[in-house]
């Protein structure tokens, strides 16, 4: 950029350009903050859960004929989940996976029901003592993080969540923090194929599997296992590097 001719100063100029040029610059320097916010989830499609009847989304998210819940045994068990172990259920919903871990776990391990909805955990934390399963503590968490101890799981389950996350690579960063050395992460979520998936699908899921992948491998992960399991989801296994 040329400096301004030696008789001509900033406040000698056309106040209507100047402000025009402050415009651009401030549109210039807002830009990377822009792209970042789209780099995650509309926040509108979470709103929802905030202040969620419980019931109701029993009712869809546990129904036959919705791919996770019919096939929700074969998921658990390639998991690999072993008494003892200590997991966590990010975005648990209503508390489908987490009831099922905390069977697996035993006396000895734990499970945490992570997720944003504080009804959700409230209405977990009830089933759970219900069931009569003492190893379930649930934590409510925000957008940027977990809320995990870290070093606290040996494995990490997103399903059909990982879509609704706002700022995927703190929630991932924190997931690092909370696992311990060569911990696992598994992800389910939806499989988005341009010309192929539905319109709901590619409307409300805003990455592809390869997306993901690369996402997930960039906060520090390898991956470790494409799983065939199932039809309309992928079935993802990462190891904590």
């Amino acid at each position: 950029m040329s400096a301004l001719p030696a008789d001509v100063n900033a406040t000698s100029l056309n106040p209507m350009l100047t402000r025009r040029h402050l415009a651009l610059l401030w549109v210039f320097l807002m830009l990377p903050a822009a792209v970042a916010a789209r780099d995650g989830a509309d926040p509108a499609i979470n709103r929802p859960y905030l202040d969620a009847d419980f019931e109701q989304w029993v009712e869809r998210f546990e129904r036959p004929g919705r791919e996770v819940y019919d096939r929700r045994e074969a998921i658990v068990a390639a998991t690999g989940v072993k008494p003892g172990m200590h997991v966590a259920d990010i975005g648990a919903g209503t508390g489908l996976f987490t009831l099922m871990f905390a069977r697996q776990v035993g006396a000895q391990g734990r499970v945490y029901a992570v997720d944003i909805s504080k009804n959700f955990i409230a209405n977990i934390e009830h089933r759970a003592t219900q069931a009569g399963l003492l190893n379930i503590a649930g934590i409510v968490s925000s957008q940027s993080e977990t809320r995990l101890p870290p070093a606290s799981i040996h494995l990490a389950f997103i399903c059909d969540t990982y879509h609704h996350f706002e700022q995927p690579a703190s929630m991932l960063a924190s997931i690092h923090r909370a696992l311990k050395p060569g911990g696992i992460l598994v992800v389910i979520d939806f499989e988005r194929i341009e010309g192929k998936s539905s319109n709901w699908v590619l409307g409300h899921v805003r990455a592809g599997k390869e997306s993901v992948i690369h996402e997930i491998e960039t906060a520090g992960f390898h991956l470790a296992g494409d799983e065939k399991l199932l039809k309309e989801n992928f079935y993802l296994r990462f190891t904590k590097k």
